[in-house]
């Protein structure tokens, strides 16, 4: 039973300090200094214990929060971490990356500053591995079924994990050399050292599963074969094709996708060496895109030493609190300062960009940029409003559009949405029976949780097709949207 009066005794949200700016940017470590366990505690207390806790619901894992949170309140931290690993595969990675639609639909946060959900769930993880509390779990015994995982990100590792749990053989195959996918190359340091991705590694490792990297379904491997080879096949490619800007002068040099200049930052800062590096050394910096991550750029072009940062979002300037539209237990749209954003740098709001302006060496030197204006729900330019801002380098952080269509199309035959996600049923199966789709594969870009959650859904599916029945969770459905939130 949690404290019946925490909330009343502490009403503020404590966070743990982060690094000084003038510190910070001169290495690519996390920003924020290890938490102190006794602020975590007493943060845990705040929570109120509610009859109907929406913070279950507003986590797409179904994380048992007011469990964890009063076992974190009586020093209890080892049982904190069983009941957190026993909705969570990678807390220690949500409590980092994720923007944490629990603390939205805290109730507590109807009237008083939400409870520090996200926080207390990152310092459960991280005690847990510094006490050695995080094991292998490999299963008791084996069913003899093979599964293909394709994709290491959040939705195939957690996937991969639940099955090889289960007793079958799992092979993850991933394209790049390391494994991890956007999480390995997507996400800078400064959010997420890839030491911690390691340790979880290390325990799937030891559980059994197999991990294949530097083979590409589609190339290296046909789909076909693929599928010919294991028994069940699970499509976790994630939603990696960008949404580009067709402008005049978009052909120039120096103008770049978002991921394309992360994952060369991510590879350097792994010691990797990167011929023509794209790099915001002593350069004018556009990121295009008020997302994550176009935040990721800011803080990547800070350490890299940019001359300027400037970051264009073509709508508006969201507001301080929750707007009226969106009420609690919603996940709002509310102006946002990311740790990046304290590090300098420009944010305009309602800018249009109309066209990359190059020089006589064909590198652009600056964008055309206009004031958005409302037409019929429509974003336009507004007319007689064009000035130039000054660019060396211009990254384009407008999101992705879906997964990759071309081989999985024309080798398997998958089925794909309007939206270019891969078709499924139900049950989390393709088209094509015995391949299954988990992750923004198959919902299109969305968060950590949800690529975690579905996952989890998808491996209880392969289970029961394999076996016939299973007793793995599934908390979620592929129809399934955010608290709230109507499906498209």
């Amino acid at each position: 039973m949690a404290d019946p009066r925490g909330f009343l005794k502490l009403t503020y949200r404590e966070q743990p300090p982060r690094r000084p700016v003038s510190v910070r940017i001169m290495d690519f470590d996390e920003v924020y200094e290890r938490t102190d366990t006794g602020m975590v505690a007493r943060q845990a207390s705040r929570c109120m214990d509610c009859g109907v806790p929406f913070c279950h619901r507003g986590c797409p894992l179904g994380n048992l929060i007011p469990e964890w949170n009063d076992l974190v309140r009586r020093d209890q931290w080892a049982f904190a971490s069983e009941r957190l690993h026993a909705t969570n595969n990678f807390p220690e990675l949500t409590g980092r990356l994720c923007p944490a639609p629990c603390e939205s639909a805290c109730v507590l946060g109807i009237n008083q500053p939400a409870v520090t959900i996200k926080r207390i769930e990152q310092t459960i993880a991280d005690e847990a591995f510094a006490h050695g509390w995080v094991r292998p779990q490999p299963p008791g015994r084996l069913t003899g079924k093979t599964v293909a995982v394709v994709g290491s990100g959040p939705a195939g590792l957690a996937a991969a994990q639940q099955l090889t749990r289960a007793g079958h053989t799992v092979a993850v195959f991933e394209r790049d050399d390391r494994v991890g996918g956007l999480l390995r190359y997507g996400i800078p340091d400064f959010k997420l050292e890839k030491a911690v991705l390691e340790l979880r590694l290390a325990q799937l490792r030891g559980e059994g599963t197999i991990f294949r990297t530097g083979v590409e379904i589609g190339r290296d491997i046909t789909w076909d074969q693929l599928s010919a080879r294991y028994d069940a096949v699970v499509i976790a490619t994630g939603a990696t094709v960008p949404r580009d800007l067709s402008l005049p002068g978009r052909d120039a040099d120096g103008i770049h996708f978002a991921m394309d200049y992360l994952v060369q930052s991510n590879r350097a800062v792994a010691g990797d060496a990167i011929p023509g590096q794209i790099t915001a050394e002593g350069k004018h910096v556009i990121v295009i895109g008020g997302g994550d991550t176009g935040s990721d750029c800011i803080g990547t072009a800070h350490r890299q030493g940019a001359r300027s940062v400037t970051n264009l979002a073509i709508g508006r300037r969201p507001p301080e609190e929750r707007p009226e539209h969106q009420p609690w237990p919603m996940m709002p749209a509310v102006f946002e300062v990311q740790t990046s954003h304290e590090e300098g740098g420009e944010r305009s709001y309602l800018a249009s960009t109309v066209e990359f302006l190059t020089g006589d060496d064909e590198h652009v030197r600056a964008l055309r940029v206009a004031e958005t204006e409302y037409v019929d729900g429509r974003r336009i330019p507004r007319a007689g409003s064009e000035h130039e801002i000054p660019a060396d380098l211009v990254l384009i952080a407008m999101g992705f559009t879906g997964a990759e269509q071309e081989t999985a199309a024309g080798q398997l035959g998958v089925g794909f949405t309007r939206m270019h996600s891969v078709k499924r049923t139900p049950d989390f199966q393709s088209t094509v029976p015995g391949v299954f789709v988990a992750g923004d594969a198959g919902r299109g870009q969305s968060l950590i949780v949800w690529a975690i959650a579905e996952g989890r859904a998808a491996a209880a599916n392969v289970d029961a097709y394999l076996t016939g029945r299973t007793t793995l969770p599934a908390f979620v459905a592929p129809a399934d949207v955010a608290i709230g939130v109507q499906p498209a």
